[in-house]
């Protein structure tokens, strides 16, 4: 019996205009209404997830797993439970990559503050920081480092025929100290060694006392493979790839016509 539903966000429980489909809304709560933890597994930060966890209507205490697996909170008192930091060592080899790349913009998630590292802020970051309902600060490097802000992750910014070669340069060698992941065409993404939405799903599931026979997890993209490869029930969006797809034990409807209601109703209820 399934008793944790993971679900990703961008591209599964929202649609293509960055909305709750209301079908969604309502099986959740029937879910949850069963006894089924409902738990968001996201790259999104906290400021990008609340607005939208109020929109379910949930009253019992739940979990939000952010930053691709950094971080766990409760949303009875938004208590951080778990996380993932980055070290000033880490910044150093995160800074080190962009050297020979000025058109790539090293971004950083914090507790508060979402940082671009630089005397401005990008066009092309500013506004992924709008998508989360942030606006994002630029800070140089040394006074990041004498900043005692936790520092989640790091995402690596730029449009993608600038980024593509500097994945192709920097992957491999970022790859030794971090888990890294194309999570947007624009995005490249750096997280402390060995995390994934995976890691911090399997954390949350043992601190509950469940196997990954009793997880389901719906996702559509790269970033939530290992989250879907633990899941004993792992759904693929429709619109998701057929990479994707081809890992998963099944596909249900797209995000834009309420996928995560289907795979509820089909599997869970």
């Amino acid at each position: 019996m399934i008793k944790l539903i993971a679900i990703d966000m961008d591209g599964t429980l929202l649609n293509s205009k960055k909305e709750i489909p209301t079908e969604n809304i309502e099986a959740i709560q029937k879910a949850a209404a069963a006894g089924v933890k409902i738990v968001l597994c996201t790259g999104r930060p906290k400021s990008g997830i609340v607005p939208y966890f109020n929109q379910l209507g949930l009253t019992e205490e739940e979990y939000i797993i952010m930053n691709n697996g950094c971080t766990i909170y409760n949303t009875k008192n938004w208590e951080l439970i778990d996380y993932a930091q980055v070290s000033h060592q880490e910044l150093d080899i995160l800074y080190a990559a962009t050297q020979n790349h000025p058109e790539v913009c090293l971004t950083l998630t914090g507790e508060k503050t979402y940082f671009a590292v630089g005397d401005r802020v990008p066009d092309l970051v500013q506004y992924d920081a709008g998508l989360v309902f942030a606006r994002a600060k630029a800070i140089s490097f040394e006074k990041l480092k004498a900043n005692d802000e936790i520092i989640f992750q790091a995402m690596y910014m730029a449009e993608k025929p600038l980024l593509d070669p500097f994945q192709a340069e920097k992957e491999a060698e970022l790859a030794e100290d971090f888990s890294v992941v194309r999570s947007q065409p624009y995005i490249f993404e750096a997280m402390p060694k060995g995390f994934t939405k995976a890691t911090g799903l399997k954390i949350l599931a043992d601190q509950l006392g469940y196997s990954s026979e009793q997880v389901m997890a719906l996702g559509d993209a790269a970033n939530d493979l290992e989250m879907l490869e633990f899941a004993s029930h792992s759904v693929a969006m429709g619109n998701a790839s057929d990479d994707i797809k081809k890992h998963c034990r099944y596909v249900t409807n797209s995000n834009d016509e309420a996928g995560v209601a289907q795979a509820i109703y089909d599997y869970v209820l």
